[in-house]
């Protein structure tokens, strides 16, 4: 517990938690009841006021088995009007997607959202300088009006952007109303409702989440104004992406989400490979250094209205980004100086 504590404390602390704070700390039934009891002694440590809100799981299981968007907070409105009164709220509950979450962070709270494994949260402790490279890559895509996305698989396709905002995630929040995920380590937006047309290929090696599974065969997915009019390929990774979005029955799950790019280099591509641990939801794939993240369904974390349940990440290995023709990503190795980790790129080089 001790550790947890120390390194909860360090989190926090980049998250500017003093006096004169208040941390609520969300939880659902028993779950991460460690992580709940190590947040309110950081928060105590550093001078901070601090409770927590804990919730009844709702019907429709826990977190593994329950839809994205759907939380056991919903219709609380007590709960929510005690979260919405402190100055930072840690969910362990998973408010992603949820509507709930909004009206929290539109309320001025912010909010850090923390239920990765405590092995990884230790391996991915954010820093100033992920920050930095995080925000340099906004700075780029906050100007930009196209996206150009390229592999040696075939993806060829373009994004019309400036519809929506930029959503960035390095690890840690302490502005008004932000909301973040430890760990993290990307950027993203999206592009017009109708402004998405080309090919993406998944190729071997590229992940898709939250099948967790690395794509062993090509699957080729045709784009037409934003949504997926056609998934084709010979495996049965097209046979399982299929029916995995069929299983939805919600044509909105064809919609072409948020895209960005990865740029922690303490993530690691192989953790899928490597780690038993089925609490992991994925983050070290999602943000690793270089990937291109593609995704469908809801988008209402930027403000959209597809609120469907049928969610997919898929980080691109390998793939090549560009932005009014500048290159961003170049075959999963990042270009400009201000975005880049050079020593772990020659690392990168040796292996």
């Amino acid at each position: 517990m001790n550790e947890m504590i120390s390194l909860f404390t360090r989190e926090l602390e980049l998250c500017k938690v003093g006096p004169g704070q208040t941390v609520a700390v969300l939880t659902e039934d028993n779950n991460r009841a460690d992580y709940a009891a190590a947040f309110l002694a950081a928060a105590q440590a550093l001078g901070a006021a601090a409770f927590q809100v804990n919730v009844s799981r709702a019907a429709g299981g826990g977190l593994m088995d329950r839809a994205v968007g759907a939380t056991s907070l919903a219709g609380n409105l007590p709960a929510i009007e005690a979260l919405k009164s402190a100055d930072i709220v840690i969910d362990l509950m998973f408010l992603l997607f949820s509507r709930e979450q909004i009206e929290i962070t539109d309320s001025g709270t912010r909010m850090l959202l923390v239920v990765e494994p405590f092995h990884v949260l230790r391996g991915m402790l954010p820093t100033p300088d992920l920050r930095r490279r995080v925000e340099a890559a906004e700075a780029r895509l906050v100007r930009a009006r196209t996206m150009h996305i390229t592999s040696p698989a075939g993806t060829d396709v373009t994004y019309r952007l400036g519809a929506y905002p930029i959503m960035t995630e390095y690890g840690y929040t302490d502005q008004p109303g932000r909301w973040d995920h430890w760990p993290a380590g990307m950027l993203l937006t999206q592009g017009a409702d109708d402004g998405v047309d080309g090919t993406v290929v998944l190729s071997v090696g590229d992940i898709i989440f939250p099948l967790k599974r690395y794509v062993a065969s090509p699957v080729h997915l045709t784009i037409e104004k934003g949504m997926v009019t056609r998934i084709a390929g010979d495996g049965i990774d097209t046979e399982i992406l299929r029916d995995y979005i069929e299983s939805y029955k919600d044509p909105r799950a064809y919609a072409i989400s948020h895209i960005g790019w990865g740029l922690n280099e303490k993530a690691l591509w192989r953790q899928l490979a490597i780690s038993n641990d089925p609490a992991e939801l994925g983050m070290h794939g999602r943000a690793f250094y270089g990937n291109v993240l593609f995704s469908l369904g809801p988008n209402v974390e930027l403000g959209g209205k597809n609120d469907t349940l049928c969610h997919l990440d898929i980080p691109l290995k390998g793939a090549s980004l560009s932005l009014d023709g500048e290159p961003i990503v170049v075959e999963g190795r990042l270009v400009p100086e201000d975005m880049r980790v050079p020593e772990f790129e020659e690392r990168m080089q040796v292996a």
